[in-house]
């Protein structure tokens, strides 16, 4: 049977030293910033040597080596690189010293998630929890970082929090009372004085019947029970009639209904008007489902709605304006205020449902132009057209009863209400009303009236500038 020839390498044939390995791993670490380990490849700079062969050759001992080591043992012997596989045993004691720097640096306990362990070569918070929960590096197990530091440290644990008792739960509520003049409520936030606990861990412990409570409770009901505190999920119940009594109460003293944004109901301590809207709409309290404040009072007493008004006609508005005119001996304007004898109905909506075609009336309208075609009222925004022969009619009249010509300044037309001089010379200046423009009052009355009327009004003298008053001095110094 031929013999078998194995063929070695001259990296395999060599043999090797301790400081020729520590020498290659000097410099791969300054090439890439790692110490070397089995899977980091070729040992550049050498002639087909790996670190694979290199750990192979300490671990059984040849090529002149003495066996039963590694890289990580050598760079940890000769280097202090730390050695994971090799990590040195621990102690509660150290453990605890590390924590307590900890909690003097940064004001907080450390858990699993804190990082590295400052003051420690190389050690984390997350290999101390391991070595606690599975008994390695020379502890007993079984245990966790938060259950040491819960035993030793007296460290309050989130997954594991103390139990809980109703007299304890009291304590804290009645302080809070105290501090802030307010029983506390599920969201009131962190419990003073109590390390890690809050109100809504209290709520949930008390619902769920955890934490050594019996459940089926809530913070509401234990202070209800203990304390006498008001339950706004348990209050009594209510009716229809309750309520219309309260309105009725709020409308003699503030001369309004309420509405669901009043506030208290100073006759019912404890009951809101927001509260009483909402058991009428969902039905809460033993109320029927489906009304609200408002429609219960419109419906009960008759009031106006806010959001809701009635329809309206043009006799109904045109009689309001008679009413109007016969108290105020004047017509009624859109800033006239509230219509005595309604139910808070103003001439502002009057009008606004006038010009929008809102609420059974006509589109396009107006209170103005409503009474000018129903009343005659005159409408100042949109005058009637004028003629020639009436302005000559009227200072004919003026003229007879004055003696004098009428101009721009003689104020009202009596023969014709809310007619004036200025605006007839406006209207003739400009072509307003029908009129033919570029002529003034005067010049009509110098061109149409009889006998012939001098045009009054005087030639403006034209003002001279600086410039030419400076000038005419310096001609009347040379003179």
């Amino acid at each position: 049977m031929p013999s078998r020839t194995v063929r070695l390498t001259r990296g395999a044939q060599s043999t090797l030293r301790h400081s020729q390995i520590l020498a290659w791993a000097d410099e791969h670490r300054r090439r890439t910033g790692r110490w070397p380990k089995l899977t980091s490849g070729p040992v550049v700079g050498t002639d087909g040597e790996k670190w694979s062969a290199i750990e192979r050759a300490l671990n059984v001992g040849c090529r002149g080596l003495r066996g039963g080591s590694s890289i990580a043992r050598l760079l940890a012997e000769h280097r202090g690189v730390r050695n994971h596989m090799g990590l040195p045993h621990l102690s509660i004691r150290q453990v605890l010293k590390w924590a307590d720097a900890h909690y003097r640096t940064t004001g907080q306990w450390p858990t699993g998630q804190s990082g590295p362990v400052s003051g420690s070569s190389g050690e984390t918070w997350m290999g101390i929890q391991i070595a606690l929960n599975r008994g390695r590096r020379g502890l007993s197990g079984g245990s966790s970082l938060a259950a040491l530091l819960s035993e030793r440290r007296a460290v309050r644990q989130v997954r594991r929090p103390p139990k809980l008792r109703e007299r304890q739960i009291l304590t804290w509520a009645d302080e809070h009372r105290a501090r802030t003049g307010e029983w506390p409520g599920h969201l009131s936030g962190a419990i003073r004085g109590a390390q890690g606990e809050t109100w809504t861990g209290v709520q949930i412990a008390l619902q769920r019947g955890r934490r050594g409570l019996p459940g089926g409770s809530s913070l509401a009901r234990l202070l209800e029970s203990r304390r006498g505190v008001p339950n706004r999920r348990n209050r009594p119940r209510l009716n229809q009639r309750q309520i219309l009594q309260w309105a009725d109460q709020h409308h003699a003293r503030s001369g309004a209904w309420p509405t669901p944004s009043s506030g208290l109901v100073p006759e019912a301590p404890g009951e809101t008007w927001p509260n009483l809207n909402a058991a009428l709409l969902r039905g809460l309290r033993g109320l029927p489902r489906g009304t609200s404040l408002m429609r219960l009072i419109v419906e009960r007493r008759q009031a106006r709605h806010p959001t809701r008004p009635g329809p309206l006609t043009v006799v109904q508005v045109l009689d309001w304006a008679g009413e109007h005119h016969r108290r105020t001996g004047c017509w009624p304007q859109h800033s006239s205020g509230v219509i005595p004898g309604t139910r808070g109905e103003t001439w502002s909506r009057v009008d606004a449902a006038l010009k929008s075609g809102n609420r059974g009336l006509p589109a396009g309208s107006s209170l103005r132009r409503l009474l000018w075609e129903h009343c005659g009222v005159r409408n100042f925004k949109r005058p009637p057209p004028l003629s020639e022969s009436h302005i000559l009619t009227w200072a004919r009249a003026h003229r007879a009863r004055t003696g004098t010509w009428p101009t721009y300044t003689s104020g009202k037309v009596p023969e014709v209400p809310g007619e004036h001089w200025y605006a007839i010379d406006a209207s003739l200046r400009h072509g307003y009303r029908g009129l033919e423009p570029g002529c003034s009052l005067a010049r009509f009355l110098a061109r149409r009236a009889d006998p012939y009327v001098h045009n009054p009004q005087p030639r403006r003298r034209r003002k001279r500038s600086p410039t030419s008053m400076s000038a005419r001095d310096s001609h009347r110094d040379r003179a």
